[in-house]
């Protein structure tokens, strides 16, 4: 049958065959069990933004940590700095997840380490379950090789969710095509040569990964040393040993050589004429050999 207009083969389950939806009960069965971190899991077709649902559910008291909301389209998705963009619906893994670090013990000061850990958790997951190989930008950025060159294949975004709740905002490229990326940086796990597409199990995979670091870096209350998280993102970071450009806030440049990430969490960049500076929030630019 051929649909009447737009709207309704947009609204069909099956309107791209190569994107089949999520199944949401065999993601509960797999996921949601009453020893680990994971407390439910929720797919819904379309949202404006998983992170903006999730933190006024949890900021209501109606998410507990280890809430799961999975969006297979979004039209007001955000990333850093509150930019917006977009994908195809069912091309990506649109989710956001809630913890409460406060209730393992974890010091508010140790919280920004977040998005790192979920950086790792995604590369290690992608590594293993999609045999593609996968670098961190600092401090939010998953980048892979598409033709020589790195590209940005997902994002992360952390944000407060109450005094004691964070959201982490994860949106990943899977099966973008080139004439869908919404800027030539972009990549996905297709144009990558990723051996492995179906989400399900990557999603699976990003997950159970997520918990297992999680849940070690709160053992260690959240000692990113005792934890090997600062390790773990080191071995794993594009940004160290390049030079930068990082855009700090109040329009100042700062231009080095990115050289550590400290217990902090932060990029340490020397400058050629000047001593080493820790950045804890700007935008990092990655500068092409002289």
């Amino acid at each position: 049958m051929t649909p009447r207009d737009g709207s309704d083969a947009h609204d069909s389950r099956w309107s791209d065959l190569d994107r089949p939806p999520l199944g949401a009960a065999g993601l509960r069965r797999s996921l949601v069990r009453g020893d680990g971190l994971w407390s439910s899991v929720e797919v819904v077709p379309r949202t404006g933004s998983t992170n903006t649902d999730l933190v006024e559910r949890a900021v209501a008291g109606s998410a507990q940590e280890g809430a799961v909301l999975v969006a297979e389209e979004q039209s007001a998705a955000r990333g850093r700095l509150d930019r917006r963009w977009s994908a195809p619906p069912r091309s990506g893994l649109f989710f956001s997840v809630l913890v409460r670090p406060g209730e393992h013990e974890v010091p508010v000061e140790r919280w920004g380490w977040l998005p790192l850990l979920t950086g790792v958790a995604v590369a290690t997951a992608l590594s293993a379950t999609a045999g593609v190989d996968t670098a961190l930008k600092w401090p939010n950025d998953l980048l892979v090789t598409v033709d020589g060159e790195e590209r940005k294949a997902a994002g992360i975004l952390a944000e407060r969710a109450g005094p004691d709740g964070i959201v982490i905002g994860i949106g990943l490229n899977v099966s973008l095509r080139a004439d869908e990326l919404p800027v030539p940086t972009a990549g996905s796990l297709a144009l990558a040569g990723a051996k492995v597409l179906d989400r399900e199990p990557l999603l699976r995979a990003v997950l159970r990964s997520f918990e297992r670091w999680y849940l070690e870096w709160c053992a260690a209350e959240g000692d990113p040393g005792l934890s090997r998280l600062q390790d773990a993102y080191a071995a794993g970071c594009a940004t160290l040993g390049r030079s930068v450009r990082a855009v700090l806030p109040g329009d100042r440049d700062l231009v080095g050589e990115a050289v550590a990430v400290d217990g902090d969490g932060r990029l340490v960049i020397l400058p050629a004429d000047g001593e080493r500076e820790a950045v804890g929030a700007g935008d990092i630019v990655h500068l092409r050999p002289a």
